[in-house]
């Protein structure tokens, strides 16, 4: 069965760092373009980073906080996440496409069940 886990989530404080991991299962990671999304409580899951070799990109709010890398070796992307803050709690999912990371959102597939991040004081 083709599935990523993720984990490393977990409860922090404002200012806090995390780093979540994604392990994939059943396929090659280094096969395909990955990304990261969050889906904070009540709003619509978006896009966070999304590594395609050297094409590496975040959203905005993400920028110079967070950083996508990739361990072929082990078949496991990371997100490490700096300067945390209540904006970021959300669950963290990843995620895998054939193109590149100008994908939309429903070309990715194998979803796993994602980890908890929460930003509290």
């Amino acid at each position: 069965q083709v599935q990523f886990v993720e984990s490393g989530g977990d409860l922090v404080q404002p200012g806090g760092s995390l780093r979540l991991s994604c392990v994939a299962s059943g396929f090659t990671l280094d096969a395909f373009t990955i990304g990261w999304f969050r889906q904070p409580p009540g709003l619509l899951r978006e896009g966070v980073a999304c590594i395609n070799g050297d094409d590496i990109r975040y959203v905005e709010a993400v920028k110079d906080r967070f950083t996508i890398s990739r361990d072929n070796a082990k078949n496991t992307v990371y997100l490490q996440m700096n300067n945390l803050w209540f904006g970021d709690t959300a669950v963290y999912y990843c995620a895998a496409a054939t193109d590149g990371c100008d994908s939309a959102q429903d070309d990715f597939h194998s979803w796993g069940h994602g980890t908890q991040v929460t930003v509290s004081s």
